[in-house]
């Protein structure tokens, strides 16, 4: 198929990722496209719980998802933010906690206010002036429209969720909306001898499923776009080197809370993110650095119940294929690329390919132009997130020690991107903080990482320095008690959930 119509789509895998596609395409296509998903409940997913960002919201708009209904069928929880343990050194706790900080006025950002104040007095916390690590603080939540905190913005917010569920929960969606399902394991794929594009896939008993347009949703093994296409891997492990993670869900406790903890560790970091019916838990480490039996006792360790089962082991290197949609394919998920899940960007970078497609759907034959863009936007996003993601690892305050490991000191001297090197020069030179436009993480985020780790400039800017110190206490007092008004009357998070999960 070179110029034909592009009505039949064939979507290769399950879980998130082939779920979300599914369910998205038959909202938007279902009535002009033939859709099939082709899964093995043999293969299985990874399903090892997921945290979100704010984005997911647009994602479950388009579905028209009742949050209610997906709380209840997905065991989810509510995200304020990710807190960050021992990262700038041991015992060192801060949160990057979604929504704003402070309030900026005229064309000055409020954390210049802030460092003024913060020069002359180091007990002035940055997150006072959040309304999101308030609440998460107090383990309270409750929906923005009914949190009275003008004339600050709200309170964005996400989600944990099982994610094994979660797929379930989107199949129903997507199936009574006319998707078919074939199970099955693929054996082949094959080519058109002209084009390349590829002309079916051929399944175990033989059968063969063809399509227009097929989307790649075979995780890691990459089924169409990595191994039948042969497009390149991308490799980033020189500076995001983790390449392991070990895994294991454990009994919760109480409360739980509405934010998702990442510790920094000898050999990487350890995640917990707290579901209605247990608390998942990973060890993300570099096997160059640990043995994967120690790094399985480091996480059992630590674990806040019994733990529910064995640990498992997921290999895994950070990258991106060159391109996500070549001749007739789109990769979406893992078998485009991954990044290590510290700031809890895989969901989003599944809707965000999705969000692509859907804007650039191929309606007579498979245009370049339409390629080139989606693989441009795609690229530039995913090497911003990559960026941001790294900053963690470098940030820190001159001669600060963190973790004292080989794994740590190595990554103070690795390399890093200059696109980064200037964002972070630019801050601990000038206070000036600059984020992308196309950045998926804003001011806020790379705000408090930075401060979070030790990265305090030394002069704040001109306008916010000719204030005087009483005005600037007077303003800054007056949004830390708006933010204290407001989060004192909430409810507690499992209050929320409670009662969200009964409606």
């Amino acid at each position: 198929m070179i110029n034909g119509e592009v009505n039949k789509i064939t979507i290769v895998g399950g879980g998130s990722a082939g779920w979300m596609t599914a369910a998205a395409l038959s909202r938007m296509f279902g009535t002009t496209h033939d859709i099939t998903l082709i899964e093995s409940e043999e293969i299985g997913i990874i399903g090892v719980g997921e945290a979100t960002i704010p984005s997911i919201h647009l994602f479950h708009q388009l579905l028209g998802l009742d949050e209610n209904e997906f709380l209840r069928e997905t065991k989810g929880s509510i995200k304020l933010g990710i807190e960050f343990v021992n990262w700038y050194k041991a015992g060192h706790r801060y949160m990057h906690a979604f929504g704003t900080i402070g309030k900026d006025t005229g064309m000055v950002q409020f954390h210049n206010y802030w460092l003024k104040s913060y020069l002359n007095d180091p007990q002035d916390d940055l997150w006072k002036y959040s309304l999101n690590y308030q609440a998460a603080k107090h383990n309270k939540f409750e929906r923005p429209e009914n949190v009275n905190c003008a004339p600050l913005d709200g309170m964005p917010w996400a989600y944990h969720f099982d994610a094994s569920l979660y797929a379930k929960y989107l199949r129903k969606y997507a199936e009574a909306k006319g998707v078919k399902r074939i199970e099955g394991k693929i054996v082949e794929t094959k080519l058109d001898t002209e084009t390349g594009y590829i002309a079916n896939v051929v399944m175990e008993n033989g059968t063969e499923v063809d399509g227009d347009l097929f989307v790649d949703c075979s995780g890691f093994r990459s089924l169409l776009m990595g191994q039948a296409l042969g497009v390149k891997f991308r490799d980033y492990t020189d500076i995001l080197p983790v390449n392991r993670a070990c895994y294991v869900p454990c009994e919760g406790v109480s409360p739980i809370t509405p934010y998702t903890r990442a510790t920094a560790q000898d050999a990487g970091w350890s995640w917990r993110i707290p579901l209605q019916h247990r608390i998942g838990n990973g060890y993300v480490y570099c096997a160059d650095y640990i043995s994967d039996d120690e790094a399985c006792s480091v996480l059992l360790r630590n674990l806040d119940g019994p733990a529910l089962a064995d640990p498992n082991i997921v290999k895994f290197g950070a990258g991106r294929r060159e391109y996500g949609f070549y001749k007739n394919c789109v990769a979406i998920g893992l078998s485009n690329g991954f990044l290590e899940p510290l700031e809890s960007t895989a969901i989003h970078f599944i809707q965000g390919a999705i969000a692509r497609l859907i804007a650039l759907m191929p309606v007579k034959g498979i245009d370049k132009n339409l390629v080139d863009e989606f693989n441009e936007q795609g690229a530039t996003e995913f090497d911003m997130v990559r960026d941001f993601i790294v900053l963690h690892y470098v940030a820190q305050s001159d001669g600060e020690q963190r973790l004292k490991s080989k794994f740590w000191d190595d990554r103070r001297k690795m390399p890093i991107p200059e696109s980064l090197r200037h964002k972070m020069d630019l801050f601990r030179n000038t206070g000036i903080l600059s984020p992308n436009m196309y950045d998926l993480f804003k001011y806020p985020s790379w705000l408090q990482v930075l401060v979070g780790q030790g990265v305090i400039p030394q002069n704040p800017h001109a306008y916010a320095n000719s204030i005087d110190v009483n005005n600037l206490k007077g303003y800054l007092g007056s949004i830390s008690q708006t933010i204290n008004n407001a989060v004192a009357p909430l409810p507690l998070h499992d209050d929320f959930l409670k009662q969200a999960i009964m409606n």
